[in-house]
């Protein structure tokens, strides 16, 4: 069996949940997500197509490739998978819903006439420690949590890591865990083909999935986010790692200058021991002293 796309590609979870002719699942899986809420169940949903994904778009993973769509009622909808963890998740996640919200009214126009707008964000990252894999965001009063300012502000964040430690699965009964089973690549065959029995929809995207692993263009659109998806880990990563290093180097200078002896800073920095001889003081180091 060839090898299965991962469906949290953002290209390709475009290419089976945001074009035209998608509405089936992207009506199934917001259902899935808004049960929670105690909203009325969305009968039709219309998805608004995103024309711009040029070539240099797609290899670029600081582009935005999300899904939009209004339901019946007007709300509005925004869906956005990112797999990279930016440290901006939630400032990120309330600009986007900003600028989707102040388009709903032209100058001169009723504030009332501004529509609600749901951000769906599903992150490949543990993302909010203490909570379940699925948290949702309202604004309320602080003391009397029964007290909604408004319902045109709804954040959901569905964490993926937190939904695969689930020490026990129940895809039979919670339509959403069936999604997030279908969005995980790791997800055995034989499971995968347990959960398309139950959801006509799921099976669907399934098959716009296969479509797309045959279809060169597509394919190759889909390898260059992979690629582009790598390419901006493996940076953050060195970031990441050059930082702590610079970190170490800072505290094994601050240390030398203190007195503290080359195997006490040994074993605070895990540096070795020629690293720390070697350092070179700070410029302030007189001043520090």
């Amino acid at each position: 069996m060839a090898e299965r796309l991962n469906p949290l590609n953002d290209f390709l979870f475009m290419k089976y949940m945001g074009e035209k002719g998608d509405e089936t699942q992207l009506l199934s899986f917001l259902n899935a997500v808004l049960k929670r809420t105690g909203q009325d169940k969305l009968q039709s949903v219309e998805i608004l197509e995103n024309k711009t994904l040029m070539a240099e778009i797609i290899g670029d993973k600081t582009s935005i490739l999300d899904i939009r769509a209004v339901t019946d009622g007007g709300t509005k909808i925004n869906i956005e998978v990112q797999v990279c963890n930016l440290r901006d998740m939630a400032r990120r996640s309330l600009f986007y819903w900003s600028k989707e919200y102040s388009k709903g009214i032209k100058a001169g126009e009723d504030y009332v006439n501004l529509p609600g707008v749901i951000t769906i964000n599903i992150v490949n990252f543990e993302f909010i420690a203490g909570v379940d894999f699925h948290s949702i965001f309202h604004l309320r009063e602080d003391t009397h949590r029964e007290c909604l300012l408004t319902d045109v502000l709804e954040i959901h964040f569905i964490d993926m890591v937190k939904y695969r430690r689930l020490p026990e699965k129940d895809i039979e009964r919670d339509p959403l865990q069936r999604w997030l089973a279908f969005f995980d690549k790791a997800t055995p065959e034989k499971t995968l083909k347990e959960i398309m029995s139950m959801d006509k929809a799921i099976q669907e995207a399934q098959r716009k999935i296969a479509y797309a692993s045959n279809d060169d263009g597509t394919l190759h659109a889909y390898q260059m986010r992979e690629i582009g998806l790598s390419d901006w880990n493996s940076r953050l990563g060195d970031a990441r790692r050059e930082g702590r290093r610079e970190g170490k180097l800072d505290a094994a200078r601050r240390m030398k200058v203190l007195g503290m002896s080359l195997e006490q800073i040994r074993l605070a920095t895990d540096l070795t021991l020629e690293e720390i001889e070697t350092l070179k003081p700070f410029e302030n180091d007189n001043e520090d002293r």
